[in-house]
């Protein structure tokens, strides 16, 4: 079942890009007593993930935070060392948290699998956008398999 609005986000342990490596990060760490803009993408370096999803993110950051948002964060089924190259390729900086859900332990636990097994790409995450108060989802959005039409920063700025 999907994660709707009005749930608690599933706990999971993540990963992001350390100084020395992988570090854990769960997600009461993320979540607990803040706003946060959180999208995912299927795949870090991926077309549409790489040329607008995630730089809408970026240049909207200070836009996204002026409406309450303390922190966004981007989740992805890949490792933490392919988080924090797509990060240093698309110059994130500080602006969004890149997370790696790897084993897809929170993808799964929210149901938001994507399954392109079937094109040599494993289990993914659907391509979505939540806005999480304190750890219970205010508002999702989820494109289908394949289009990029709700879940964009624009689109989150225009319903905050």
């Amino acid at each position: 079942m999907t994660i709707s609005i009005g749930d608690k986000v599933p706990s999971a342990t993540l990963y992001r890009m350390g100084d020395g490596g992988p570090e854990a990060i769960t997600t009461d760490e993320i979540f607990k007593g803040k706003k946060v803009a959180i999208f995912g993408v299927p795949g870090a370096f991926t077309p549409t993930c790489s040329a607008q999803h995630l730089p809408g993110f970026v240049s909207n950051a200070d836009a996204l935070k002026a409406k309450g948002i303390d922190s966004i964060v981007c989740l992805a089924v890949n490792d933490a060392f392919v988080m924090g190259a797509w990060g240093k390729d698309q110059n994130v900086g500080d602006k969004v948290m890149l997370v790696a859900d790897g084993s897809a332990d929170f993808t799964k636990a929210a149901g938001l699998e994507l399954d392109l097994v079937s094109r040599g790409l494993g289990l993914r995450c659907q391509r979505f956008s939540m806005v999480v108060n304190d750890g219970k989802v205010e508002s999702i959005n989820i494109d289908g398999a394949g289009t990029f039409e709700e879940t964009s920063a624009e689109s989150m700025l225009g319903s905050l």
